[in-house]
């Protein structure tokens, strides 16, 4: 593994020093890094694929941008070209080899009132830190419970995105042809609560999700609008689309489970308050599949709050709080539709964050902890890493994901058997 690491680092070397000082205008110039990362399990898990790490591989990340000048055939647009891919080399599974275009889009400027943003790209709003109510867009969940870099946590999308900016109002339009799930632990790296098998399951199991199928039909819409009022930014929010995650039961005895339709109406400011930052963002949640709330097999309707609070405290150390609240919707309803033998969900839940960020050595050194708790589940999670830029190419990362809960059904009780330490080395170029 860290053979295959150098070798990717000597080729990285070789095209830095072959490549011209200066490159002329309009050229495409390259930039990116290599890694290698390192997860140890904390406790053995006999249940995934292999039992002492969930995390082993080689990145090389090359992205670059392309800006058209009045010498290009689309100057009037004044575009912007931008690429970035990764390639890996995946121990975990036998040194697999994979790539991942997370950008390819060209943004341009048809009118001066307004962009357009088509292609893969990375789409993100909102004001949560680490919690996500109006930002409906597509997450990686693996990445994060390994030990990759918060870069990781958000998946890319196929979208075209349009930008207006009238003189009340700005307004952001996005649609999404191409659905796009979460990455959720399956039992091949991380193991996790099967409802089917009524346990904590690993490699054995065996269940089908199905996607949305690429039809007119299926196509996502997102939309949002903002102003500013004063310090403070508010926002609307409104999605049609689908759940990201599978919770939803097709057949209980072919093991289908399924993304339901969701349509979300949210809003959400933040700005100055108490010496500080404070945020505040809700969504009302609808299951247009199962309004009532009576149908057992899929989710309910469901409301979201979440209040933050971030304050710098001087001495290179700053800490963030947040509460967020989540109700199911059509309670009665569904408890009065659930057979004997069925989990029950909770009505109600709470969780709190805390965050505590504190710089060393000239900010050379990071040190972050972050921490989830529930009581209402009675389960959390808490991160924590070390990042220390050695140079102005090298950076070491160390950390721990330590999850926890006395139930195995619960987000971060299910997580408990992938506890690890990692660790990521990389040279940016």
């Amino acid at each position: 593994m860290i053979k295959k690491f150098f070798i990717i680092l000597i080729l990285v070397v070789l095209f830095q020093a072959l490549r011209p000082e200066t490159a002329r205008a309009g050229s495409l110039v390259f930039h990116g890094f290599a890694e290698e990362a390192f997860g140890l399990r904390v406790a053995d898990d006999k249940l995934t694929k292999h039992q002492s790490y969930n995390m082993a591989e080689q990145r090389l990340q090359l992205k670059t941008q392309y800006n058209f000048d009045g010498e290009d055939l689309f100057s009037r647009w004044q575009g912007v070209f931008r690429f970035k891919g990764d390639f890996t080399v995946d121990e975990y599974f036998a040194g697999k080899t994979d790539f991942e275009l997370r950008d390819a889009n060209l943004s341009f400027t048809p009118a001066q009132f307004m962009d357009i943003k088509a292609g893969r790209q990375v789409l993100t709003w909102g004001t949560g830190d680490y919690l996500f109510i109006n930002d409906v867009f597509p997450k990686d969940y693996v990445s994060f419970y390994i030990g990759r870099d918060d870069e990781y946590l958000k998946k890319p999308s196929d979208a075209l995105k349009f930008s207006f900016y009238p003189a009340l109002v700005n307004v952001d339009f996005i649609i999404i042809p191409y659905f796009e799930p979460n990455s959720m632990p399956d039992g091949d790296r991380l193991s996790f609560f099967d409802n089917f098998e009524g346990r904590i399951a690993g490699t054995s199991v065996d269940r089908r999700l199905l996607s949305p199928s690429f039809q007119a039909e299926n196509f996502e819409y997102d939309g949002r609008v903002y102003r500013n009022f004063g310090s403070a930014e508010a926002a609307v929010y409104l999605s049609r689309g689908f759940d990201k995650i599978a919770r939803s039961v097709k057949d209980q005895t072919a093991r289908e489970m399924f993304y339901e339709r969701q349509d979300v109406f949210g809003a959400s400011i933040r700005g100055p308050f108490a010496g500080g930052i404070g945020n505040f963002e809700g969504a009302y949640v609808r299951s247009p599949e199962d309004p009532k709330g009576d149908n057992r097999l899929i989710e309910n309707s469901m409301s979201k709050l979440m209040a933050g609070y971030e304050k710098d405290l001087g001495g290179d150390l700053k800490v963030g709080l947040q509460y967020y609240y989540e109700q199911r919707l059509e309670y009665g309803a569904y408890k009065a539709a659930l057979l004997p033998g069925d989990y029950v969900q909770d009505e109600y839940r709470h969780l709190l964050t805390q965050r505590v960020t504190k710089l060393y050595k000239n900010q050379t050194v990071m040190v972050s902890l972050f921490n989830f708790y529930s009581p209402s589940d009675q389960d959390g999670y808490f991160r924590f890493s070390v990042a220390y830029d050695m140079t102005d190419a090298w950076k070491l990362t160390v950390g721990a994901n330590m999850p926890w809960g006395e139930s195995d059904m619960t987000e971060f009780g299910q997580m408990k058997e992938n506890k690890n330490i990692f660790l990521r080395l990389r040279y940016s170029f």
